[in-house]
């Protein structure tokens, strides 16, 4: 078993109480954004009643404005005066809690505006909501390379992240489960929904800064008598330059680059695949909309009961190997899904249950590769950038999620799919778009999955070498 990594600042020890304070605050922002993941494309094609191709383009448009917002806000974060008692981060937390849950509750409110109201209401709620989620969680994601610096560490700390992060997701469908069943009313259903998820946001972001605080002290209090006064002006003062030529430097950075594609592969799979998944269970299986959220449940709660034992495999193997073991699980259960025919419900929750196995990878290894390329960077540029290299992680987040609506709704509206106000709800959909549904819930994910692959095959950073880095920097 490998033992703790030798840092030339060994990190105070982690107590339980921040891991889990630090989960508890993922699970509040995850919630609402799962639900969006999940629902965002079924309704406003089915609910508000926008085509298919307007849906995925007005999600597509706060994406764009995320390739500005985001490395703004990483290097906004890191330039934060690192004021005495709150630091850069906690800060830009705080501020951003309850706009960014007001955001969330207007996203699923439906104003009485005509067709061209609607697409520039929900055009402005993309935007408004995306760029208060940018403001909490790359400070939120930054925060973890500041909380230990120690390799194995930050795969425990990024275990109980990725474990509450599909804990959010799980949440947030039950929520919208026990809504919807209280509910008939689609409109209204939505709008509770908002309100709720909203909530979640502000309750969960408080406990995490009240549990985290404590350690972060300690991490300050630290830092100044382990490393270098010289090392230590640059984590505290990182150089003013213009957000677009740091992101550029960021590139020079080789395990960085195999982390973004692995990123992005992965995360477009697994995005496309949760967009579609109400259509596929409602329209190609026949079911009621109940099932969809089940099947999204079983998923979930198949990844977080795996992610202990792969949490523990990569403790003993490496971050990795346990992606190399686990992706391709998941494309085997999307292959599975893409053969399962209407009838076939059992086949259909377990096939869901392989690609819940594989999934929990794809939340635990990157989130625990991330603060071991920001050492990598610091050591090389004599600078900590956590919220750039962060802004960046996010972005690709948000860019994979808007990609897969994007082309969902594109492909499906060039299928010819029914919605909600060309046709009773109730029509069979054509074959074509059931067709084009069952491609984009199994095969092709799978392709994006395995790009990911790829990439995580070329991963250099071990261990070892990680270890190697920060001696070098001392």
């Amino acid at each position: 078993m490998p033992q703790r990594s030798h840092l030339a600042s060994p990190s105070p020890a982690l107590s339980a109480q921040t891991q889990w304070a630090y989960g508890i605050g993922e699970m509040g922002v995850v919630a609402p954004v799962s639900v969006s993941i999940f629902f965002l494309l079924f309704f406003l094609t089915q609910v508000v009643g926008l085509s298919p191709g307007q849906a995925g383009g007005l999600l597509l448009l706060g994406r764009l404005w995320d390739a500005v917002n985001d490395p703004l806000v990483g290097v906004l974060s890191d330039v934060t005066p690192n004021f005495p008692r709150w630091g850069r981060r906690y800060p830009w937390i705080i501020g951003s809690a309850v706009p960014l849950a007001i955001a969330c509750a207007l996203q699923w409110w439906v104003p009485p505006l005509g067709q061209g109201g609607l697409l520039v209401y929900y055009g402005c709620m993309s935007i408004l909501s995306y760029s208060f989620f940018t403001t909490v969680q790359i400070p939120f994601t930054a925060l973890a390379a500041e909380l230990t610096r120690d390799y194995d560490d930050r795969t425990r700390l990024m275990a109980f992240r990725s474990a509450f992060n599909i804990l959010g997701s799980i949440v947030g469908l039950l929520l919208a489960k026990a809504i919807f069943a209280w509910i008939q009313d689609p409109v209204e259903r939505y709008s509770v929904l908002g309100l709720v998820l909203g909530g979640c946001v502000v309750v969960g972001l408080a406990i995490s800064v009240v549990g985290t605080y404590p350690h972060y002290q300690k991490m300050r209090s630290h830092l100044p008598q382990s490393m270098p006064p010289k090392s230590q002006a640059k984590v505290d003062m990182p150089r003013r330059s213009v957000p677009l030529a740091q992101v550029k430097t960021l590139w020079q950075n080789n395990p960085f680059r195999w982390l973004t594609g692995l990123y992005l592969g992965s995360w477009m799979g697994v995005k496309t695949t949760a967009a579609v998944l109400p259509y596929f269970v409602t329209a190609w299986m026949g079911l009621s909309d109940q099932h969809f959220i089940q099947m999204a449940l079983t998923v979930q709660l198949s990844s977080i009961v795996t992610t202990p034992f792969w949490s523990g495999l990569a403790r003993r193997l490496s971050k990795r190997l346990v992606y190399l073991l686990g992706a391709p699980v998941s494309m085997l259960g999307l292959l599975g899904l893409f053969a399962v025919q209407p009838g076939q419900v059992a086949w259909m929750y377990g096939w869901g249950v392989v690609v819940g196995v594989g999934l929990s990878t794809f939340y635990l290894v990157p989130a625990a590769m991330l603060p071991d390329v920001i050492d990598v960077d610091a050591v090389n540029h004599g600078q900590r950038r956590e919220g750039l290299f962060a802004s960046v992680m996010v972005f690709l987040q948000k860019l994979a999620l808007a990609i897969a609506l994007f082309l969902t709704g594109v492909v499906l509206d060039w299928a010819g799919l029914v919605t909600a106000n060309s046709a009773n709800p109730n029509t069979p959909q054509p074959e074509q778009a059931l067709l084009a549904i069952r491609w984009i819930m199994g095969p092709l994910p799978a392709v994006s999955i395995g790009l990911g692959l790829v990439c995580a095959w070329f991963y250099p950073l071990t261990r070892e070498l990680h270890g190697a880095i920060l001696r070098k920097g001392e």
